[in-house]
């Protein structure tokens, strides 16, 4: 049985459909106790970022063979736990960096621009034409440089600006300046952030390392909300210690309305950096993929954890 726990867009794993059967339930993330006792039947559970995927929701699954995440990101995922129990992880690692580095741009390009204020004052009938600024000639520094940060770095590149890039696990990559993490911060006008939440990333950005930064720089998180310390960050807009920023991820998901709805020059998205039709349509296919290898007892292409290496 394959049990779907949250939305997944389109009609997903048809081609499975005859071999076996689908549960689909889009809420159930939201409720962990109704959850593991879904699982007892369950091989496959097919997961976005919402279903805590936790050590006891595992040991409810004495059937799981296989979790799916539709998506990137494994935080919501025990992956250890899964390894003990030897569950299968698979995810669509870098299906979306296009996706993703595509947003990144959009952010930027829409700050630097004012272009939601614009908007919003035309419409209300004014016919201010305040400047912006180009991104041509502009440094722009990628905190993470993995898939996501590649891709926009590809992307920004045809802007004529300079990239750096801080990544304590890359080497020598193509037109990335790598360099530290404060040197990104002192140098970039741009500054977008895809690092994932871990102990170390988590709360980096905040009122010291913003200080860092120039005072007309703008930031725009595709990565994770706690790599952010919000409040520090609402209290530079505020004061104008930094010129802008973008947020596509929350600490909190989906937000409680608070400070963040009313600062003009911040822009705030609902984590969709990844997702676009032609992403999830990749992500649906490899997870199809992957979900009939392990069902049917053969290595999965797009393993992830210690059970990587024996799958592929």
């Amino acid at each position: 049985m394959i049990l779907i726990s949250e939305d997944v867009w389109g009609t997903p794993f048809q081609k499975l459909e005859g071999s076996f059967p689908i549960i689909r339930n889009d809420d159930l993330w939201s409720d962990p106790e109704k959850l593991k006792a879904s699982l007892k039947d369950v091989t496959a559970l097919v997961v976005r970022n919402r279903t805590k995927v936790t050590a006891d929701v595992i040991a409810s699954a004495p059937k799981l063979r296989v979790i799916a995440r539709a998506g990137v990101g494994l935080d919501n995922i025990d992956i250890k736990a899964a390894d003990a129990a030897g569950v299968v992880v698979v995810a669509g690692l870098g299906v979306n960096a296009v996706s993703v580095g595509e947003l990144t741009l959009g952010l930027a390009l829409a700050l630097l621009r004012n272009i939601p204020g614009h908007d919003v004052a035309t419409r209300d009938g004014g016919w201010v034409r305040t400047p912006g600024r180009e991104l041509s000639g502009l440094t722009w520094g990628l905190l993470g440089c993995g898939a996501t940060g590649v891709a926009t770095a590809k992307l920004i590149q045809g802007f004529n600006c300079t990239v750096l890039g801080y990544d304590p696990y890359a080497k020598n990559l193509a037109g990335i300046e790598l360099t530290t993490f404060e040197d990104v911060l002192k140098r970039s006008d741009v500054v977008s952030i895809h690092m994932p939440s871990t102990p170390e990333t988590n709360g980096t950005i905040n009122a010291q390392t913003i200080g860092l930064m120039k005072a007309d720089a703008i930031i725009v998180n595709v990565g994770r909300g706690e790599v952010i310390n919000e409040a520090d960050l609402i209290a530079a807009l505020k004061a104008k210690t930094i010129a802008g920023a973008a947020l596509d991820v929350r600490a909190q998901e989906p937000p409680s309305k608070g400070e963040m709805e009313a600062i003009p020059n911040l822009i705030l998205t609902p984590h969709v950096a990844g997702i676009t039709k032609e992403s999830q349509l990749r992500i649906n296919q490899i997870l199809t993929s992957n979900i009939e290898l392990v069902l049917n007892s053969k290595p999965a292409t797009h393993a992830v954890g210690a059970l990587a290496e024996s799958s592929n």
